[in-house]
């Protein structure tokens, strides 16, 4: 029988350190403690959240009033060049095993934060990678019928930090994925992560509760026809021609602005980071001055790459 735990602060589920508390919360560490969770919250009468690491997470103030699940599946078997992964498995785990098994093919997510289940949810990418690339299936489980579906790669509807996952907005948990990998040299595939766990360390200020990029970067096709040849110079594939949102936020004399305990990161601009117990209000008010200067002098939206809860 699943364990459900009462008022527990969901600050301390997060990486933002941000958030009142859960009515109720679950650490399911099987598919049958998922089931169980689920059942419970249909006699409660409560919403269901899904929780991974919290990573890209802004909880309210409030907290939550239902019930915050966490798939905790943690499983990680090869199988041939298919490495079948738990959905809260930490990427960081499965990039440990990966090396150990002289597996090459995500490389470019190293220091990506989180578990493998939120890398699917949003596909995650990085450095011209995305995990959509590598998985061949993903197990999930269907809240309203309890019954466990395997989508192929094209099922899942993979698109830009989206799939079906996210646009079902928690309907189906993903369980596990199945992902393809090839064999290489185990010293250049631990240094091909290591290089951009040394990145991610330079650039972005993990000194700071963070939840990483804030907002997506923009596609090079929204952009208003009179401003593509100012920005020509900062295009980078991600995978597709974008323009990076810390650019423009940059351009927009936006660093260090502050809201409350929420300020625009001095070393990276599409970071919002927690400086000072800063508030989920806080956070939204600087999301909602973010854009609005974003729009004001470029007529570009910003759409955010975190999750409000």
């Amino acid at each position: 029988m699943a364990q459900i735990l009462e008022n527990i602060p969901l600050a301390q589920q997060c990486n933002y350190r941000i958030g009142g508390p859960a009515r109720y919360f679950c650490d399911a560490l099987s598919e049958e403690e998922i089931r169980a969770a689920i059942l419970f919250a249909r006699e409660k009468h409560v919403p269901i959240f899904i929780l991974g690491s919290g990573t890209n997470l802004l909880f309210a103030d409030e907290g939550f009033s239902g019930l915050v699940l966490k798939p905790n599946l943690k499983h990680i078997v090869l199988d041939a060049d298919v490495v079948k992964v738990g959905a809260g498995a930490l990427v960081s785990d499965l990039l440990n095993f990966a090396v150990a098994h002289s597996l090459s093919g995500l490389e470019w997510s190293g220091g990506l934060p989180g578990t493998v289940g939120g890398a699917v949810r949003g596909n995650a990418g990085a450095f011209k990678g995305e995990i959509k690339d590598r998985i061949v299936s993903v197990d999930c489980l269907n809240v309203d019928t309890l019954k466990k579906i395997t989508r192929d790669n094209s099922a899942c509807r993979f698109a830009y930090r989206s799939s079906i996952f996210k646009e079902k907005g928690g309907q189906e948990i993903i369980l596990s994925t199945k992902i393809r990998m090839e064999k290489g040299e185990p010293n250049q595939i631990a240094a091909g992560i290591q290089e951009k766990i040394n990145y991610r360390l330079q650039r972005h200020p993990m000194e700071f509760p963070n939840t990483g990029s804030t907002f997506k970067n923009v596609d090079m096709n929204l952009v208003p026809a009179r401003f593509r040849e100012t920005f020509a110079k900062v295009v980078k594939l991600d995978p597709f021609p974008v323009i990076p949102t810390a650019f423009l936020i940059t351009e927009a004399g936006l660093k260090g602005t502050r809201q409350g305990g929420a300020m625009v990161s001095a070393k990276h601009a599409n970071f919002i980071i927690n400086a000072d117990n800063a508030t989920a209000a806080d956070v939204k008010a600087l999301v909602a001055i973010v854009k609005n200067r974003v729009f004001e002098k470029f007529e570009i939206r910003l759409e955010e790459e975190i999750q409000i809860v």
